[in-house]
């Protein structure tokens, strides 16, 4: 028993520690603020008179994921080179590997946790609607977004650099999302945004095809990620 609650303790204090790092002594900060972002959205659509539906919840939970995936994922590199870490990570074999898989691990559950809580209190506040299936289907494209922002920081070694590529490569996806609305390749599909001229059949298989690619997507960038991890000379230089 001992032995459990030593282990215990031991294993709190390293996700402690690790949220430290990650969010830079900030995480309650991050944590309020995408609370607050996501009500404060459903308030200005309730305020315009528009009726809160799953496909709004699945955008607002979508916004409110990225921005705190954004962070960790973009300045999580940079942020060990300027805290002089990234030395003694390379100073150990293969444990820049383990770091940063414990690392991605515990945002992306930090994220679905905070993303299934915002969702039931959505749904007994606002409107019903299945709060697994929707965590679940906002979790592909934070997935995509978190591994292609955590891999382009492995390439530019800059929190800055990586963010001002992601925010650019997403007001293009967003200016045409409307051209790539129907499409697989959108980032930014709802599943629960279907369109009368499109039939169920078609639409469903539009929203596998999307979870594919988004789920294969994060993969690739993931691995590429990792094996840039390799290049110590390109990352402390």
């Amino acid at each position: 028993m001992q032995h459990l609650s030593a282990l215990f303790i031991t294993n709190a204090n390293m996700v402690k520690y690790n949220l430290k790092i990650i969010f830079g002594n900030k995480f309650i900060y991050f944590l309020l603020s995408a609370v607050a972002i996501t009500f404060f959205i459903i308030g200005v659509n309730l305020f315009n008179g528009q009726e809160v539906e799953e496909a709004g919840v699945y955008s607002t939970l979508l916004l409110t994921g990225a921005l705190l995936l954004f962070y960790p994922s973009a300045f999580g590199i940079q942020s060990d080179k300027d805290g002089r870490t990234l030395e003694i990570i390379f100073g150990i074999p293969d444990y820049r590997y383990r770091v940063w898989l414990m690392r991605l691990l515990l945002i992306y559950s930090i994220t679905f946790l905070l993303t299934i809580i915002i969702s039931l209190l959505l749904k007994y506040a606002f409107v019903s609607f299945n709060v697994f299936s929707m965590s679940v289907s906002v979790f592909f494209p934070l997935a995509f977004l978190g591994m292609l922002t955590f891999y382009l920081s492995t390439v530019l070694k800059s929190g800055n650099a990586t963010a001002a590529v992601i925010i650019i490569l997403g007001v293009i996806l967003l200016i045409l999302s409307d051209e790539l609305s129907t499409s697989y390749w959108n980032i930014f599909f709802n599943p629960y945004g279907q369109t009368s001229d499109v039939s169920e059949m078609v639409w469903q298989s539009l929203t596998s095809k999307n979870r594919i690619f988004l789920g294969v997507g994060s993969v690739v960038f993931f691995l590429g990620g990792m094996m840039n991890l390799q290049k110590r000379e390109k990352l402390l230089g």
